[in-house]
């Protein structure tokens, strides 16, 4: 199957504020941008996702991605559970599985169909959002002192059909910034990847 590239947004609900300063509590927000990227950071180190453009806003986030199933399809068997594990505990068979402790065949194989249904969700855009926003979610609500939704729903994401159309959508994910008057120049947008492309340049 290759790779496949989606543009995704995701929105704050009401006027729950992801980064930035909101002017109706005076509170200021934006040390939540660096938790963003961090997360990003680890996620891309696990699953088979590559981030091509991101653009973190006020209440909400921008972000090119590029699915890569060949990636995942190489992965063996120890390596699926080594990167599954960083971000969930291993059920207590799989466990026994990866220490060589299981007895039977009945429990080889549920082991193994486990590890299977692993490999389908690191290379898949819904599981890679949900344990991006999932995380967010739970901090942001830890330091509001909140419960409750913090996304608004389901996030939204677009194909991106050829190299044509991931170009545009980069440089519109990237520009993001300045067309909302948070920044004067794509140099200047902070948490962007176009400013990281630059710096890195």
């Amino acid at each position: 199957m290759g790779s496949l590239r989606y543009h995704c947004i995701c929105r704050c609900v009401r006027r729950a504020f992801l980064c930035g300063e909101d002017f109706y509590s005076g509170k200021n927000y934006e040390h939540r941008r660096g938790w963003v990227l961090d997360r990003l950071r680890e996620l891309q180190g696990v699953f088979a996702v590559d981030v091509c453009a991101y653009a973190v806003m006020s209440n909400q986030y921008h972000l090119v991605v590029r699915l890569d199933s060949e990636r995942a399809a190489a992965w063996s068997e120890g390596e699926v559970m080594e990167r599954w594990a960083r971000l969930f505990s291993l059920p207590v068979l799989v466990a026994r599985y990866r220490s060589g402790q299981t007895k039977t065949v009945a429990e080889r194989e549920r082991a193994q169909q486990q590890i299977a249904e692993w490999q389908a969700r690191l290379q898949d855009l819904s599981w890679f959002l949900r344990s991006l926003n999932e995380h967010l979610a739970r901090r942001a609500n830890a330091e509001d002192g909140c419960k409750g939704r913090f996304w608004e729903g389901r996030y939204k994401s677009q194909a991106l059909l050829d190299d044509a159309a991931v170009l545009t959508c980069m440089s519109y994910v990237d520009l993001n910034p300045v067309r909302a008057g948070m920044a004067d120049t794509p140099e200047a947008s902070d948490f962007t990847s176009i400013q990281q492309r630059i710096r890195a340049l």
